[in-house]
């Protein structure tokens, strides 16, 4: 009482001072914890065991590693995609998978749905519970028309929404999707899959369907319990930072998006590290990123001494892969191979180790064709890269900033 009678205007300012700093320290601190490894369980197939953390907001507990499964139903049977994610779940640890609706791919009318049919016969074999389960809504597509009952082309408003979600819920045979994303913005982006980047003079014409009609409907199927969270996939920080502040602005409107899935690896990193990582670090959205090995260019196999199978992803998807096979890219790649040599590491294992303990990842998406491939993929979360490998990285990085991009 005698401090507050002598000094009123410190403790005004003190008060004032608390009253603006103190959320804000929490928020900080609320982030801080949420990025960083909350359990870590002993698991047969790795020295160190597996990690799990905490996606965004939301309350989803991921393993580090998760198990992506575009392949199953075109380079894999429906049995071997079941295979691999038994391995994951039993040997690894592994909670987490990601499927989409337009899988496998490249996505045609024969195959939709085969990869879900893989999935839905794994999800059988254990509770409910023990799977972390994301899927996707297909983005603006006026060539995919065979996912619609009506013929549509795919696009994200209401109609679609609320179709996609029941049809994937029907043929995963489950009751909820713990993780709903929109697999690709609904509007003119530039950069999309390896096109060129944002242009103001195309984007006329290609606004395509409002934020609010998409988040609106995504809070529809949350408070139907047919969807626990929301992220998005090939997002850019205008269209995060839109979202975000929709949802803060009108929660009870607009469901926050809690994830961001965007290709990240050894050659793909500045379309997400120059802006992205710091809208996602202060917004609280968890980078899960695909393609880590750049669709297998950093494996190795695709060198020019390589044979390499009519089968491979590069060959059977040429348009999406396309990027991955620029001169400016395969010596990038021809330099990360050779520092994983020097190391005594393999391609593979250099690659995704960099990737899996990556600051502000939050889970990996991989793939594999073969439970050797698959195993080698997992067992390289056991790695830490020293500093004298991450230096070196960096400097083959300053030389070749996003090959990709080097057409």
């Amino acid at each position: 009482m005698t401090i507050l009678n002598k000094h009123p205007l410190r403790v005004a300012l003190l008060i004032s001072h608390t009253t603006i700093l103190l959320p804000l320290l929490c928020s900080a601190l609320s982030t801080i914890s949420s990025r960083s490894i909350i359990e870590n369980r002993a698991v047969p197939g790795l020295k160190n065991g597996m990690d799990y953390v905490k996606v965004g907001t939301s309350d989803l507990l991921v393993s580090k590693v998760c198990m992506g499964t575009m392949t199953f139903g075109e380079q894999n049977t429906i049995d071997e995609g079941v295979e691999q994610l038994s391995r994951a779940w039993d040997e690894y640890g592994i909670n987490f998978l990601d499927t989409a609706e337009m899988y496998p791919v490249p996505t045609k009318p024969e195959t939709a749905g085969k990869t879900d049919e893989a999935v839905a016969k794994f999800l059988k074999t254990r509770p409910r519970s023990d799977v972390i389960l994301a899927t996707k809504v297909a983005g603006r597509s006026d060539r995919i028309k065979w996912l619609r009952k009506d013929g549509s082309s795919t696009e994200v408003n209401r109609k679609q929404i609320l179709e996609s979600v029941d049809a994937s819920l029907s043929r995963l045979g489950v009751d909820y999707i713990d993780l709903l994303q929109i697999h690709w913005p609904d509007r003119y982006t530039g950069g999309l899959f390896g096109q060129r980047d944002f242009s103001i003079s195309e984007l006329e014409g290609k606004e395509g369907v409002s934020f609010e009609e998409q988040l609106s409907t995504l809070k529809e199927v949350i408070d139907a319990g047919k969807v626990r969270y929301i992220g998005v996939s090939n997002e850019t920080p205008y269209g995060v930072c839109s979202m975000v502040e929709m949802a803060k602005h009108s929660p009870e409107l607009y469901p926050r998006i809690v994830s961001i899935q965007n290709g990240y690896s050894l050659v793909d990193r500045k379309n997400y590290e120059a802006g992205l990582t710091e809208v996602c670090y202060h917004h609280n959205v968890s980078l899960l990123p695909y393609s880590p090995l750049a669709g297998g260019v950093l494996t190795g196999k695709y060198s020019k001494d390589s044979t390499v199978s009519p089968n491979a992803r590069m060959n059977l998807f040429p348009g999406f892969m396309a990027r991955y096979r620029d001169s400016q890219n395969e010596a990038a790649v021809d330099a990360y191979i050779q520092m994983a040599r020097e190391a005594g590491l393999s391609p593979a294992t250099m690659a995704l180790s960099w990737c899996y303990h990556r600051e502000h990842v939050c889970s990996t998406i991989i793939g594999a064709t073969t439970l050797r491939q698959l195993d080698e993929n997992i067992k390289a979360y056991d790695v830490k890269l020293d500093e004298g490998v991450l230096e070196k990285i960096h400097k083959v990085y300053q030389k070749y900033t996003d090959p990709t991009k080097a057409y």
